[in-house]
């Protein structure tokens, strides 16, 4: 079954909540998962695209764009409509950055959530919560401090 992760940061902005995003995708990939990234929307994707390449001046965490030609070969994607490829390689993992739950999400071995202290997301992941607990997930949390 599917072990859920929610990540709760003491900060209010998107900008905190994406450079978390990407230290957790650098601890995740560096446990030998593959992991995909699931956007909002294709903004989310280009920013974390962005981000993922700066976020450590001394470090690289090999991803790409799903769909683009080098997503079959890095253990890191990024998307926001459809999932991944199935892998029989290595574990996977889904860092879900959209305000609902993508329907594929139980194809994952770990999901991870990420809620900080902005009102929308704050009502977003409690919902979230909600239906992951309601479907008999095991769901843990992670209180982050500043």
């Amino acid at each position: 079954m599917t072990q859920v992760d929610f990540y709760i940061l003491p900060d209010t902005t998107l900008e905190a909540r994406l450079d978390f995003a990407c230290r957790l995708a650098e601890t995740i990939a560096g446990k030998g998962f593959r992991l995909h990234l699931h956007a909002e929307d294709e903004a989310m994707a280009s920013d974390l695209d962005e981000r993922l390449w700066t976020f450590r001046p001394e470090a690289y965490l090999p991803h790409a764009l799903l769909g683009s030609e080098m997503a079959e070969s890095v253990a890191v994607t990024i998307g926001w409509e459809q999932p991944p490829e199935p892998s029989a390689e290595a574990p996977m993992a889904l860092l879900n950055l959209d305000p609902g739950i993508p329907e594929w999400f139980s194809r994952f071995e770990r999901v991870a959530e990420i809620i900080n202290q902005h009102q929308q997301v704050l009502v977003a992941k409690r919902e979230c919560w909600q239906t992951y607990k309601q479907r008999g997930y095991p769901v843990k949390a992670h209180q982050l401090k500043g």
